[in-house]
């Protein structure tokens, strides 16, 4: 079956046809890296993640090429407001390139926990400044800027296109009206939409970083690192761009507008800057979207002051709990947050992971598979591992990366049923997981590490203790706690769940939900 995606030009299905055949570039818009990632944020990076592993697993040689933000970035996308980079410095008592090392770090920490593959480039805007000048002067030769104030602007009444994306009406945006709220704050624009590719000192006098350039000493407006770094690392047309929605009325109608703006007439004939257009619905909170200033900033795996919001790790959500969350939903629909969503999906994913479990178990002992920890990628591998369930999973990702449908597949394989062996069932599951990437036969082998902890039980690919609890002076205090937790969840009586868990955790107790209930262990 053809891949088939979304295009947000043209807003319909599209089979995929790449540039080059069996091949396939895209870029994805990265982290601004200022301050930590909200799970907002993590969204748009499991979403192209997905893109990612599904163009590989149809067998397409994937390039993903994605930008690292620490320099430009304003609090509004329409040139107004503070530097983010600069503002985050202030406040931290340091200077910008250590807050964007910082945060960098703490992103990369973020994206791992998820098992998301890094890109294959990842690329720093200030260490790309000339190749933005570069094209800023590409963009000036075919009579898109205009010098104002000190600053270098795009004007978009040069560029017959314009809005294409978003569906924009050019000689509305002219007149400061139309689809896009545009706020007149910048007097040196000839057009409320005009946007700047470079700013010198009369932007921010004691600004951080800058550098010299044709148009005197500063810095590169926002746009332009996109458009400079992908044509870098992609060429001056690609396949696939990706990014959040909020992106499409302005970032990214920009960075087509420089993009395209820049090329001349032998390069406009051979097609667009880009074919096809992806991009991600929000996360959104009971009040609406979620953001850093939104008062309920939810990390990953950072504590947070209270005052502040608060981490899924504090709250017993593990990343791929997390990850599970979110390919149940897909990637063009909003989708809901709430600690009792999240607290489902962990559950779910437990009991996957058990049935995964029972799986290698049969294997191991009636086909005598002999799979462990170590060797289970390399026999299983091995298998065909076909089923009807691989091919309704594949279906689903050819369609638009439908991951409810991928996901579904995956949970009706690791059901069992169908009279397929279990060593086929956990080949196709293998195959499944190197897509929607939660780890299941590996966190199968740690059920029935468990299973054999508490029941003594001898399982073959496993090692276990007769006791876990024999001689723990505790175990019938712990034991009533956590027999006190589980009525307080089905009362939804989540605080004192989440309180319970807590008071366990620190005292070095971690409880582990299984789909019989839940079990407990010394950390």
């Amino acid at each position: 079956m053809a891949l088939r995606l979304y295009n947000t030009m043209g807003r319909k299905m599209e089979e995929f046809k790449p540039l080059v055949e069996g091949h396939a570039g895209f870029y994805g818009c990265g982290p601004t890296v200022y301050n930590y990632a909200h799970v907002g944020n993590l969204r748009a990076y499991v979403c192209w993640d997905i893109l990612d592993k599904t163009l590989q697993f149809l067998g397409y040689e994937v390039k993903h090429v994605m930008n690292i933000t620490d320099v430009g970035h304003l609090t509004d996308d329409g040139d107004n407001g503070e530097d983010k980079m600069k503002k985050s410095a202030a406040e931290r008592h340091q200077s910008v390139l250590e807050v964007a090392n910082f945060y960098t770090d703490a992103f990369m920490k973020d994206i791992d926990a998820m098992n998301i593959r890094h890109p294959d480039v990842i690329c720093r805007a200030t260490e790309h400044i000339d190749d933005m000048i570069e094209l800023i002067k590409k963009i000036e030769a075919q009579g898109h800027t205009y010098m104002a104030g000190g600053n270098l602007y795009y004007d978009i009444s040069t560029f017959p296109d314009y809005g294409k994306l978003a569906n924009l009406n050019l000689d509305e945006l002219k007149a400061g009206a139309g689809k896009r709220k545009v706020v007149v704050i910048d007097e040196n624009k000839r057009n409320p939409g005009d946007f700047v590719l470079w700013f010198t000192k009369s932007k921010f006098e004691d600004q951080a970083m800058t550098w010299d350039s044709p148009w005197g000493r500063g810095y590169p407006g926002w746009h332009i690192e996109c458009s400079a770094m992908s044509m870098k690392y992609l060429g001056k047309h690609f396949d696939i761009h990706t990014g959040g929605i909020d992106h499409v009325p302005v970032h990214h109608t920009n960075e087509i507008a420089q993009s395209e703006g820049s090329f001349d007439e032998a390069e406009r004939a051979k097609g667009p800057w880009v074919d096809y257009w992806m991009h991600n619905e929000f996360l959104i909170l009971e009040g609406g979207k979620m953001s850093k200033s939104s008062g309920n900033f939810i990390t990953l795996q950072t504590s947070l002051p209270p005052e502040r919001g608060f981490s899924l790790k504090d709250k017993g959500i593990a990343p791929l709990d997390y990850r599970f969350f979110l390919l149940n939903g897909h990637y063009r629909k909003q989708l809901v947050f709430s600690l009792e969503a999240l607290e489902s999906a962990k559950n779910g994913r437990a009991a996957l992971n058990a049935r995964v479990a029972k799986l290698l178990a049969k294997a191991n002992g009636e086909e005598g598979l002999g799979l462990t920890r170590e060797n289970f990628a390399s026999i299983l591998g091995k298998i065909d591992g076909e089923t009807e369930n691989l091919a309704k999973f594949r279906e689903g990702l050819s369609n638009d990366l439908a991951t409810p449908v991928a996901m579904a597949a995956m949970q009706k394989e690791a059901a069992g049923k169908g009279g397929v062996k279990a060593g086929t069932a956990l080949a196709a599951i293998l195959k499944m997981d190197s897509v929607l990437s939660l780890d299941v036969i590996k966190n199968a082998f740690d059920v029935l590490d468990e299973q054999a902890l508490h029941s003594g039980a001898a399982v073959a690919g496993t090692s276990g203790a007769a006791d876990a609890h024999a001689g723990d002076p505790e175990a019938a205090e712990i034991d009533a706690l956590v027999a006190e937790r589980t009525a307080a969840k089905k009362a939804k009586d989540f605080a004192r769940a989440d309180e319970i868990r807590n008071q366990l955790t620190a005292r070095g107790v971690i409880i582990i939900d299984t789909p019989t209930g839940p079990t407990w262990k010394r950390g």
